[in-house]
């Protein structure tokens, strides 16, 4: 593939991603589901301390212990997407460059920088997202202290709201008046950070880069060009929201039909493994679009393929980094001789 290294327009790069995605399916998903089923393990854990807190009729002094085990979550599942987007980042490297790639060679390539890659996300998910989580808090907080207890979890207090005393109905609205811009700013400020921060991850897998080289290295890059890769976000979330419509339809369904009532666990264990065919079926697309961006503005702005080019004639030393290979020691498997050590 590396004789495609030119700079791509928006809808090539989207082609490209497709076309990868179709002529390695396999190999993708077979990535996809390592980490989809730690998702999915995470998420069972979750649904098994819902059991141990008495859902659905979780006593109102443990609803926080809930809100805890949900922060959690969200954060584990977080960091093992990033765990999953270096791991395609390495795969797709590989095949843009021309190399072999197999499943057990990109686990073992994340298993072997695990730290840097999760650190890294924690970083740029606590740089973005911070605001918006903060506000999560003040939110629950606020909900906690006014609405009765038990909110929660407790149908009748669900379908039948008990009445509150009118300066008590009013502060609540100018409350809610007040979070909705907040949340909206911090959803913008979110996304523009994030879209900052989303080749982070490439850069620290190519070119062995640490936490703050690796974020610089984004900033960097993806100035000029964060209009294009949101569109690429954008058109993966929407896919995703299809699928998950798709296979959570009966669910939805069933939540209509019963209202203000809790959905069995077993009725969420079955949606959490749908969860997981809809995450192994979408988990690459974003992640192998991301890497070709990388590339991509590498071309642009550095001669990304002229160097390639050169480093293949051998015009060039091999000491140069993030040309090709894993820095180190996590080279592709099958690639011998000079080839596996570029990039260290």
């Amino acid at each position: 593939m590396n004789n495609q290294l030119r700079p791509m327009t928006l809808g090539e790069i989207l082609d490209r991603t497709a076309e990868l995605y179709r002529n390695h399916f396999p190999l993708f998903v077979g990535i996809s589901g390592i980490f989809a089923g730690t998702m999915l393990l995470v998420q069972m854990l979750h649904l098994g301390v819902l059991t141990l807190l008495g859902y659905p009729h979780i006593p109102p002094h443990l609803e926080w212990a809930y809100a805890v085990t949900l922060g959690v979550e969200v954060l584990a599942i977080a960091l093992v997407a990033g765990l999953a987007i270096a791991a395609f980042n390495r795969t797709v490297a590989w095949i843009y460059l021309g190399e072999t790639a197999t499943v057990r060679a990109a686990a073992g390539s994340v298993l072997l920088r695990l730290r840097r890659y999760l650190w890294l996300m924690a970083v740029t998910v606590f740089r973005a997202w911070a605001p918006l989580y903060v506000l999560y808090v003040v939110l629950f907080a606020a909900l906690f202290a006014i609405l009765p207890s038990g909110f929660l979890f407790n149908p009748q207090v669900a379908q039948h709201p008990p009445a509150m005393n009118p300066s008590t109905a009013i502060g609540f609205l100018v409350g809610m008046l007040i979070f909705a811009p907040l949340f909206l700013g911090a959803t913008i400020y979110g996304v523009i950070m994030w879209l900052r921060y989303s080749l982070a991850m490439p850069a620290c897998v190519v070119e062995g880069l640490s936490t703050r080289q690796a974020i610089r290295r984004s900033i960097e890059l993806s100035q000029g060009s964060r209009g294009r890769i949101f569109v690429l976000w954008l058109l993966v979330y929407v896919i995703r929201l299809l699928l998950g419509i798709l296979f959570g339809f009966p669910f939805i369904i069933l939540g209509l039909k019963h209202p203000g009532h809790a959905l069995p666990l077993a009725l969420l264990a079955v949606s959490e493994v749908a969860a997981f065919v809809t995450n192994t079926l979408i988990g690459p697309i974003y992640s192998t679009g991301l890497t070709l961006f990388y590339y991509d503005l590498r071309i642009r702005k550095e001669g990304f393929d002229i160097e390639w080019m050169m480093q293949a004639a051998g015009l060039l030393p091999q000491a140069r980094t993030g040309l090709a290979g894993f820095p180190d020691t996590g080279a592709s498997p099958g690639i011998t001789g000079s080839t596996a050590d570029m990039g260290h």
